[in-house]
């Protein structure tokens, strides 16, 4: 399966960043868009609240602009970090009275993060999920319908 560069190298780093233990959600350069866009937190200012999916000023102008950041669009990264809070059980905008995770930083939590993440960069991309193994488990007159190596790949 041909993928583009931008999810890769998100895949990449998101990865990296997983098992390094550099992934923390309520921080701005260790969340995934903080992650992908390489361990800074400008993107931060392309809106009021962490987690919100509504473009201030700033990010308006760079989204009319067609400005991309490693391969995204300002409300593309908004999304991103919208669906990883949410899918980590962050109640969003992200704000002091609103329900958290107890564990913010439990592998559970940021792989429940990861995986709808990579989800939806999938869809951004147009190919399918990389993360689905469902065809490994596919059958057709109790035999696999498919060769590991071609649903590996």
């Amino acid at each position: 399966m041909e993928t583009s560069s931008r999810l890769e190298q998100a895949i990449k780093k998101l990865y990296i960043a997983f098992h390094n233990h550099e992934l923390h959600p309520e921080c701005c350069k260790q969340c995934a868009v903080g992650n992908i866009l390489d361990n800074t937190d400008s993107w931060k200012h392309l809106s009021d609240h962490h987690g919100s999916l509504k473009l201030n000023y700033v990010g308006q102008v760079h989204e009319s602009l067609g400005r991309k950041f490693n391969g995204y669009s300002p409300l593309e990264l908004l999304k991103i970090e919208a669906i990883f809070l949410k899918a980590c059980g962050y109640q969003l905008p992200i704000h002091h009275k609103n329900s958290k995770p107890k564990n913010p930083t439990s592998k559970d939590v940021l792989f429940d993060g990861l995986s709808a993440v990579i989800v939806f960069l999938c869809r951004l991309d147009n190919i399918p999920n990389v993360m689905d193994y469902s065809k490994l488990f596919e059958y057709e007159n109790d035999k696999p319908r498919y060769k590991l190596k071609d649903v590996l790949l």
